[in-house]
């Protein structure tokens, strides 16, 4: 069975990020799951997280194959370490992709209904 996405699509388009945290154990779980990946819990509602963190790791794309993003490139790619112990991932917007650095912070912005990434 596929993971319930709604609740995060729903709170993207108000600007808002939610994460699932695990009911039995307290784990944040992202990117959406149908169980727990600690305990195996199946009580996994959305909960709201602070929306700023550090970059982890980036790659800037300069020739995309996805025909939605043709043109844009180059742009930068991130997965997101989160206060709350969790990665997020995302774009990032707001700078050149030059000056995207591991440890960056950032605060999440949404574009088209999408969590992205600003330079905090």
């Amino acid at each position: 069975m596929a993971s319930d996405t709604l609740p995060y699509w729903e709170a993207c388009r108000r600007g808002e990020l939610l994460v699932q945290r695990c009911a039995a154990c307290a784990r944040w779980v992202h990117l959406p799951a149908d169980e727990c990946p600690r305990c195996g819990g199946t009580d996994l509602p959305y909960a709201p997280v602070s929306g700023e963190g550090r970059v982890h790791t980036f790659t800037v794309v300069h020739r995309s194959f996805v025909p939605e993003f043709r043109g844009r490139e180059p742009y930068v790619l991130a997965w997101i370490d989160l206060p709350e112990g969790v990665r997020a991932f995302g774009g990032v917007v707001g700078c050149p992709p030059g000056q995207v650095r591991i440890g960056m912070p950032v605060r999440v912005t949404f574009v088209d209904d999408l969590p992205q990434w600003r330079p905090a």
